[in-house]
């Protein structure tokens, strides 16, 4: 159970926060070069990630890379559904 344990742990995926309007991807590779990747608003979170983001979470995803995003605290949802 514990080496279980550990390997989510060691392959929760890495989630960053947006910065403010931010749409691409700004995760770096090996080389240096950044992914820019579109964010796409991810509904359907694995019970994995939703245990280390929280239930009901606003969570983007980088097409390529598949890096996490949180929306950024201080700006408004732009959408109309997120702002009540």
């Amino acid at each position: 159970m514990a080496e279980a344990t550990a390997t989510i742990q060691a392959t929760a995926p890495k989630v960053k926060t947006k910065k403010p309007r931010q749409r691409a991807c700004d995760e770096k590779d090996g080389k240096g070069k950044a992914c820019l990747g579109h964010l796409k608003r991810w509904y359907e979170i694995p019970q994995e990630i939703e245990r280390q983001v929280g239930k009901n979470a606003e969570i983007y995803r980088c097409e390529r890379c598949k890096t996490l995003y949180q929306p950024d605290p201080t700006e408004l949802p732009r959408s109309y559904v997120h702002r009540y």
